[in-house]
Order: structure tokens, then C-alpha cells, then sequence
């Protein structure tokens, strides 16, 4: 039996019927009560809303008014029951944003192109017209300039990008214990300042140390020339200047032929001659050198990977030096001086464990470094 009012549906609890939840009616669209959220004090015009799953709830009024401004409202989240999107979801858009057409729309997809910053204005109606590439958009956050590249500049990004583009570099990172080369360069400073010798640096040191290594690993000192590589009977050795105008590689030929103190005399001239700006151009030719050092050790750099010279096969990056943790002779523990050293080369001619073989001989010949120096 079943109790209840008079007029009250019954029908439900018969027997034999299962019953069914009641549906849930969608409540009717009324604009005056809807809550709309409070607008935030800056809106970025390509910010990204998640798309909400299944289909797309937007009211008619809604939908026709995007259709008509131009707004994409697909990945819109509504403000309306449900997540429906509803008009005034529409016109907040509308308020942070300007209005693209269709078509313009589909030509930015289409042809990678932006609204400029003085049309991006919201409410502005954007048409396929006004869009531009992304390149001439100006900047609206301050003041700036364009400097047009110098001839030594666009030079050095042609190189740059082309060693990248067209060779298989890889770079090892080691370090080496620098207490002999320290040392050497305490007793030379006190006689250079007073001129009795060349003022020989540790960036003289690594480098004649360098060469000491390439001779005993002659096919690193070459050229790879896709089908062939070129390894050259003597070390013509390039180093990195930084300049005014730019970065210049000059190079000196034969260099494992010179005394320290005769490679220290020679890289301080050549880097004076790219200083003042008259240098002879042959000597900067990449094709010229058959290895380069670059050294960034005074700006504290403690690695990096250096941009092969193509067609040169190696460079050899040398960094700060740090103290580190290590054993001493004695056995006891202490705070070792180490110079930091990264090798790149070219993986089209040169494998991995020849690379290493050859930059543990550079470490070999930094930590027993003991060459004649004339006049000490």
C-alpha cells in the first residue's frame, strides 16, 4: 500500500517497476542572476584556457555573438551553470581582448603571423589587414634601438653558424692540477716586471703544453675534409682574441718549433696587431690553423663548449682555475689548484676515446709542465 496526498503521483512505486532516477533538468537561462567574476587588473592576450571535456556548452546568444567578433570560444570555460558558456563570457573577452576576424584568424595559423602591439587594443576589431610577421612587431616595453651588424660581426655569426651546421661537435670536460704552472709563473712574474724576461702567462703555459700534446697525437692536428682528413706535419696553432671589433683567431705557424719564451713573444705580438686592427688577414684564415685555443679563465668561466674552427678538427677551451679537494704527496688532504679544460671536436673524425687520450695527455703535460725557460 502506498500513502499519500491526494493527487500526489503514485505511479512509481507500483510493483514489478523499477524506478528511475529523476532527470535533472537543466535550470532556464536567466542573465540577471548569473554571477559574473570579478576581471582581473591585466589579462595577456595569449593566455590559454583548458579545453573542458566533451561538448562544447554555449548558449545561442553567446555563440553568435563570437562568431560574429571573431573569438575563438572553444577552449573558453564558461561562467554559466555547468561550465555553459553564456553572452557576458563573450563581452569579458571582448573587454580584454581585441576582436580577430575569421580569416585573420585562420591567417595567423595559417602563415605564422601576429597582431601588432598598437592593434592589439581591447575591443578592436583585428583584420587579416592589420597582421604582420613576427619580426616586424615593434617592442612597447621601453626604449631601444637596432644596431645594424658590423662586417666583423656578421663574419663571425656566418662562421659560427656554419661550424654548428655542418659538423658533429662533442665537447669533454677535465681539469688539471695547476701547481707546477703556478709556480713557474711566481718566479717569472718578479723578472718580467723588471724586463729581464717575457712576461709569460699561464695562458703562454697551457698553450705550449697544448702543442707538447698534439705532437704526440698528430691526428688531432688536422682538417676534416668530408672525404678525407688532413694532418699537418708541424702544430700551426690558433688562439682567441677578444677585441673591439670582435673575436679574431689569428694563427702561428710552427708553433712547435718555438721556446716559451719565443711562443709567449709571438702570441703577445699577434694579439696586439688584432688589437690596433693590423693584423695580416691571412693569418685570422680558420683554413690557416691546424688547432686553436680559445681561454675564458680570466672571466672566472669554470666550463664551457667551444665552436670548432672548421675545418679543424679540435679546440681546446681553457677555464678558471678552482681549488678543489684532493690527496697531497704526503698523503693528507688539502685544497688543490685546478684549471679547468674542455676539449670539442668533431665526432665525424675523431671517436670518443682518441678525444680523451688526447685530452688526458694535455692534463699530463699541464701537471708535469717543466719546460727550459731562457733566462731563469
Amino acid at each position: 500500500a502506498v500513502i499519500g496526498k491526494e493527487g500526489e503521483f503514485t505511479e512509481k512505486f507500483k510493483k514489478g517497476e523499477k524506478e528511475e532516477p529523476a532527470r535533472q533538468e537543466e535550470p532556464p537561462h536567466t542573465p540577471e542572476p548569473e554571477k559574473i567574476p570579478e576581471p582581473t587588473k591585466t589579462m595577456k592576450f595569449t593566455e590559454t584556457i583548458s579545453k573542458p571535456q566533451g561538448e562544447i556548452k554555449i548558449s545561442p546568444r553567446a555563440k553568435k555573438l563570437a562568431e560574429k567578433k571573431g573569438i575563438n570560444y572553444m577552449t573558453l570555460r564558461g561562467t554559466g551553470p555547468g561550465g555553459r558558456i553564456i553572452e557576458q563570457d563573450i563581452l569579458k573577452i571582448m573587454e580584454n581582448q581585441p576582436a580577430i576576424t575569421p580569416l585573420a584568424r585562420q591567417k595567423m595559423e595559417k602563415d605564422h603571423l601576429v597582431v601588432p602591439s598598437e592593434k592589439a587594443v581591447p575591443g578592436k576589431r583585428v583584420t587579416s589587414r592589420d597582421l604582420v610577421k613576427a619580426g616586424e612587431v615593434s617592442s612597447t616595453f621601453g626604449d631601444y634601438r637596432d644596431e645594424p651588424l658590423t662586417r666583423m660581426r656578421k663574419l663571425i655569426a656566418n662562421s659560427m653558424y656554419k661550424s654548428l651546421q655542418n659538423s658533429a661537435q662533442l665537447t669533454h670536460h677535465t681539469s688539471a692540477d695547476a701547481r707546477k704552472l703556478l709556480a713557474l709563473r711566481k718566479k717569472i712574474k718578479p723578472l718580467a716586471e723588471s724586463g729581464s724576461l717575457p712576461n709569460i702567462t699561464l695562458n703562454d703555459m697551457v698553450s705550449y703544453a697544448l702543442i707538447r700534446a698534439l705532437v704526440k697525437h698528430p691526428e688531432i692536428n688536422g682538417h676534416f675534409l668530408e672525404d678525407t682528413v688532413r694532418i699537418f706535419n708541424h702544430i700551426h696553432l690558433g688562439f682567441a682574441v677578444d677585441t673591439e671589433r670582435g673575436l679574431m683567431v689569428p694563427v702561428i705557424k710552427d708553433a712547435d718549433m718555438l721556446t716559451l719564451n719565443g711562443l709567449s713573444i709571438r702570441m703577445k705580438q699577434l694579439a696586439e696587431e688584432c688589437q690596433a686592427g693590423n693584423i695580416n688577414p691571412d693569418l685570422l684564415n680558420a683554413e690557416n690553423a691546424s688547432f686553436t685555443l680559445t681561454n675564458l679563465g680570466a672571466f672566472g668561466i669554470e666550463y664551457f663548449t667551444p665552436v670548432l674552427n672548421i675545418p679543424q678538427m679540435g679546440i681546446l677551451g681553457v677555464n678558471t682555475i678552482r681549488y678543489q679537494p684532493g690527496q697531497l704527496e704526503d698523503g693528507s688532504f688539502g685544497f688543490i689548484p685546478r684549471i679547468g679544460l674542455s676539449l670539442t671536436y668533431d665526432h665525424r673524425a675523431i671517436d670518443g676515446a682518441p678525444a680523451s687520450r688526447f685530452l688526458q695527455t694535455v692534463v699530463e703535460e699541464i701537471e708535469h709542465f717543466n719546460p727550459a725557460v731562457e733566462g731563469l
